[in-house]
């Protein structure tokens, strides 16, 4: 079956899926806002954007069913953004981050499945951790876009209402999930602030489940073996 045997290929390809994962996001979310608005900027924003799409697509189809799942998300995402970004489109482009979103909820949901299963803790479900972290702020990211996109000026840039691009959202939606809060982009409408605080309590319930994981691999010092 060629679905089968492309998973395998990815499989055998990424052996530390989620090393290669985690990497991947973190030159999407650090080399990306330093691309150039060129044609070739955009050539190179959509070269690392493949390759996150085929890292989270070897990372979370382990089995058929999530393998097709991201593919059916990752492929109408790239299309989309291809066509906004060579029509210079805003409505293909929000298309695609709707994909994205949905691409990026569902492979956070299966990499926490994968990472906290009563299993023994690996690396490769540390890495999956991390960059599930990741993800969070890049799904997020989305949202804020999105809601942006729908209601302009829902938020305030350097002292000025503005609507976010989708790399302002990924920096503000990372300042929200570490609870960094610069305070150069803030929310100014209730229903923008209302994301916020979900993403905030979201990211507090994340490091608070892992550490219990982590906790729950090791048993407590002193206690007697039968």
């Amino acid at each position: 079956m060629p679905l089968r045997q492309a998973r395998d290929a990815l499989s055998r390809m990424f052996y530390q899926r989620c090393f290669y994962l985690f990497v991947m996001l973190l030159v999407l979310i650090t080399a990306v806002p330093f691309m150039p608005g060129s044609d070739e900027g955009r050539f190179l924003t959509n070269a690392i954007n493949v390759f996150v799409i085929v890292s989270t697509v070897a990372a979370v189809g382990r089995t058929m069913l999530s393998f097709v799942i991201v593919l059916l998300l990752a492929g109408p995402m790239l299309l989309f953004q291809w066509i906004g970004l060579q029509n210079d489109s805003d409505l293909w482009l929000v298309r695609s981050w709707m994909f994205g979103a949905g691409l990026y909820l569902v492979s956070t949901v299966y990499l926490l499945q994968y990472v906290f299963r009563p299993e023994v803790m690996t690396a490769d479900k540390l890495f999956g951790a991390a960059a599930g972290y990741l993800m969070l702020g890049v799904l997020w990211g989305y949202f804020y876009a999105i809601y942006g996109h729908f209601h302009p000026k829902s938020f305030m840039v350097l002292g000025e209402p503005a609507t976010l691009d989708v790399y302002d959202a990924v920096y503000f939606s990372m300042t929200v999930l570490t609870s960094t809060g610069f305070g150069d982009i803030t929310p100014l409408v209730r229903q923008a602030r209302a994301i916020c605080v979900v993403e905030q309590i979201t990211g507090a319930l994340f490091a608070a489940i892992l550490i219990a994981r982590l906790a729950g691999v090791y048993p407590p010092q002193g206690r007697e073996v039968r």
